[in-house]
């Protein structure tokens, strides 16, 4: 298990790939309640193209493998997790993922370190954090495989309050990436952070003019799509995406374009960077939990 300790928390994070001179840093948060194995699933297929990239996949305090019994609010998370970012990539350039809740508080640390900060994907992100005024599209489900209906049964695809497209690969996907980190999360913790969901801390003070993307589900019924075209004027370079036939977990549903925008980011950033990919002889690529 690897562990940075912060503000007296014990921050857990899993990290890919090498580290070196060179070697580009990218550090992905995911949403609430979940944990780093979301993002690891939704990501790590495209990086595992691109060797001459480090990856942190952080717990956010309360969820994951991160004890954090004091938290009491997203302020206490987002000053939680910049200590760690600060704690794992002291030095150079880094960019930044995150999705859902994690994409709210990816675009506080861009905006708290513009200088070191050199890109930012966000997918299905939060933008309106109080959820009554959020505006959303009615909850639908587009595709359901019949087999997978009956081999679960309709109660319980019907109960799935994320998934647009219900099928063996997306359900699959999402009970090993999505309900661990549900079981782990610390339900007190949680509790209290959903009452002061709202952070005070800056998420758009400047324009951010280094390559992004902003990628949301034309059916989320949990952040939306409308909010999140109010961020392209905050974000002069980023490819804004609202993918059909997709909801919170677009990248799930819709894989292949996932992919290819995410891929097409990571080209913007090498190239802006003077970056190469690794050469053959680079070591490969380690994993720690």
């Amino acid at each position: 298990m690897a562990y940075v300790e912060v503000d007296g928390v014990r921050v857990h994070y899993v990290e890919h790939g090498p580290a070196g001179p060179g070697v580009l840093t990218a550090v992905l948060v995911h949403g609430f309640p979940v944990d780093h194995r979301l993002m690891v699933g939704a990501f790590e297929p495209v990086f595992a193209e691109r060797p001459g990239w480090r990856r942190f996949y952080v717990d956010l305090p309360g969820m994951g493998g991160t004890v954090a019994p004091g938290v009491a609010s997203t302020d206490d998370v987002f000053r939680i997790l910049r200590a760690a970012v600060q704690a794992l990539v002291p030095d150079g350039p880094y960019v930044v993922v995150g999705q859902s809740y994690g994409g709210y508080l990816a675009r506080g640390l861009a905006a708290a370190d513009p200088e070191r900060v050199v890109g930012l994907a966000v997918m299905v992100t939060v933008v309106e954090p109080r959820h009554e005024l959020r505006r959303l599209p009615a909850r639908q489900v587009l595709v359901r495989d019949p087999e997978l209906a009956e081999r679960v049964g309709t109660e319980a695809c019907d109960a799935e309050e994320i998934l647009v497209v219900q099928t063996e690969e997306t359900w699959a996907r999402s009970r090993q990436e999505t309900d661990p980190g549900l079981a782990a999360a610390d339900p007190e913790v949680v509790a209290r952070v959903e009452a002061r969901y709202a952070g005070s801390f800056p998420v758009e003070p400047v324009p951010f003019e280094k390559p992004a993307l902003i990628v949301v589900g034309r059916q989320d019924s949990v952040t939306g799509y409308r909010d999140a075209w109010e961020l392209v004027e905050h974000y002069p370079r980023a490819t804004f995406a609202v993918l059909d036939r997709a909801g919170h977990a677009l990248h799930l549903e819709q894989r292949g374009l996932f992919e290819a925008l995410v891929s097409e980011w990571l080209d913007r950033i090498e190239e802006g960077a003077g970056a190469l990919r690794a050469p053959a002889e680079q070591p490969e690529p380690n994993s720690q939990s």
